[in-house]
């Protein structure tokens, strides 16, 4: 059984419902000739060399497949016949194709694509002690609690505390002298207890003296 690689351009205005068909057309035509269809991908819409049907762009689809050579004359029938393909070409890859062998180099290729998938994905995801760019600039950004903005420690340094007083008022207050105490007398008493004593006193008469 022969290897085939047939590359088709379709109709770029069709819808992904519209190319199914297409899709769908092929793969039974391998199937009922026996045949093994390897790949079909979808290569999307590129611009064109050339017009083709008046049409600047085209979607390109590849069918990779192992089927005899009356299997590819009927899938070349109907993309001659179907509006949907602009054009089509099909090239012959191996003369002598091992089907088992082509499933498990698909097998392979599909495993090493999914583990650097997820190889890739897990590089991509941040660790849960790691935080956005944003995050950290933010967090940066931020005050602490212990850390006041600078206008606040302005403001907290130009309060006097309880304890100081401003200059003005610790000139006035050392300009008033305290309190002082009475002078005690010779006898240790105040000039007001002696006056009162004195004030208390009656004075003798000179008939109470005689």
């Amino acid at each position: 059984m022969r290897r085939y690689e047939t590359i088709i351009i379709a109709d770029p205005d069709l819808s992904a419902e519209q190319r199914d068909p297409v899709l769908q057309r092929v793969g039974d035509v391998v199937k009922q000739g026996d045949g093994y269809l390897a790949f079909t991908d979808e290569w999307g819409a590129r611009k064109l060399a050339y017009e083709i049907k008046k049409k600047a762009r085209g979607y390109y689809i590849r069918f990779d497949f192992c089927a005899s050579g009356a299997v590819v004359n009927e899938i070349e029938r109907f993309f001659r016949i179907d509006d949907r393909v602009l054009k089509y070409m099909t090239v012959l890859l191996d003369k002598t194709a091992d089907i088992e062998k082509i499933k498990e180099e698909i097998a392979a290729a599909q495993s090493k694509a999914e583990k650097a998938k997820k190889q890739a994905e897990a590089a991509a995801a941040p660790t849960p002690s790691e935080k956005p760019a944003e995050a950290q600039a933010e967090a940066a950004a931020a005050p602490t609690p212990s850390e006041e903005p600078a206008e606040a420690q302005a403001e907290a340094a130009a309060t006097p505390t309880p304890s100081e007083e401003p200059a003005e008022a610790q000139a006035e207050a050392a300009e008033i002298p305290p309190p002082q105490e009475p002078a005690e007398t010779e006898e240790g008493q105040t000039p007001e207890s002696k006056v009162s004593q004195s004030e208390a006193a009656p004075t003798e008469t000179e008939e109470e003296k005689k």
